[in-house]
């Protein structure tokens, strides 16, 4: 255990990029696990937050390969903000998400609001057969009472603030010559 806690000290920005990277592949294979083998289909907010992972996890792959080739300690330290301000921001989407599914406030009206626009009476069955709507105020899934927007909170918290680390050690490090 102090062996990875000196490897993290001795390289805190390439500890970061490697930490943000990992977890987030690792976030994105959770989702696409859910979806493709499990059968829990997305709703349109559980869609919206997966941009975020979309973005962090390509660029702190390119920030652990930087930072062990040289980059300049201006652009490792705005690549962890720009990673640092996409988590912060689907932090909140995610504490919105898991407020619609507790109904402590609405959601978009998209995937929790009525429906609307059936159409005409006569194909009224016909289009209510058509239609799949994954609703964003039902959660699909719960472990120990959390739900997945709960634990995407938890996950880009963590990750926004391991991005800040790493851009406050980016900062600190000296650009090579």
């Amino acid at each position: 255990m102090t062996d990875v806690l000196a490897l993290a000290r001795k390289d805190a920005v390439a500890t970061a990029a490697a930490v943000i990277a990992l977890i987030g592949l690792a976030t994105i294979g959770g989702f696409f696990f859910f979806q493709y083998v499990l059968g829990y289909p997305p709703c349109p907010l559980c869609l919206d937050q997966r941009l975020a992972f979309y973005i962090s996890v390509p660029l702190a792959a390119l920030l652990w390969l930087g930072a062990g080739h040289g980059a300049s300690r201006k652009v490792l330290f705005l690549g962890f903000l720009v990673i640092a301000i996409a988590m912060l921001w689907n932090t909140g989407l995610s504490a919105f998400h898991a407020g619609v599914e507790w109904k402590f406030w609405a959601g978009p009206t998209d995937c929790s609001g009525p429906i609307n626009g059936l159409g005409q009476a006569s194909n009224m069955l016909n289009r209510l057969q058509d239609i799949r709507i994954v609703r964003c105020d039902e959660a699909a899934w719960r472990l120990f009472g959390i739900s997945l927007a709960g634990y995407d909170v938890l996950v880009s918290a963590f990750l926004a603030v391991t991005a800040a680390i790493g851009a406050k050690a980016a900062w600190a490090r000296a650009d090579a010559e």
